[in-house]
């Protein structure tokens, strides 16, 4: 029931930073979550973090976790994922979608998906 559109993407040398950016809009509840992913033509659609909207809970998934920080600001409707010490194979269309929050786990349930925003990390 949230409608969102991610940005920031670009193309970054092995080591740079980006900052993408999920603009959000629409009915939320106590349980929803922001997550973003990445896709990469030919593989799964990868899951790397996600945030309750309503208390700032994160999930980081491994291969993210000491990189990547995700965040809201939630009086500007925005949710962000700081990338640093990116390596080429972070090369992938990324995405942000609006779900529920499970403790203990990524988040899950994604109904809402934003159009992707490319990264791609040279060497």
């Amino acid at each position: 029931d949230v409608q969102l559109q991610a940005s920031g993407g670009g193309s970054v040398q092995t080591g740079g930073s980006l900052r993408l950016s999920c603009a959000a809009s629409g009915s939320t509840f106590d349980d929803s979550a922001i997550g973003w992913f990445r896709q990469v033509p030919g593989k799964e659609r990868e899951g790397l973090a996600c945030i309750k909207i309503s208390d700032g809970s994160t999930y980081y998934e491994d291969s993210v976790k000491w990189r990547f920080t995700i965040s809201a600001e939630n009086a500007k409707n925005t949710v962000y994922l700081q990338m640093d010490s990116l390596k080429p194979e972070d090369t992938a269309v990324y995405y942000c979608a609006a779900g529920t929050y499970y403790s203990g786990r990524y988040c899950g349930n994604f109904n809402s998906w934003g159009q992707g925003t490319q990264v791609t990390v040279s060497s």
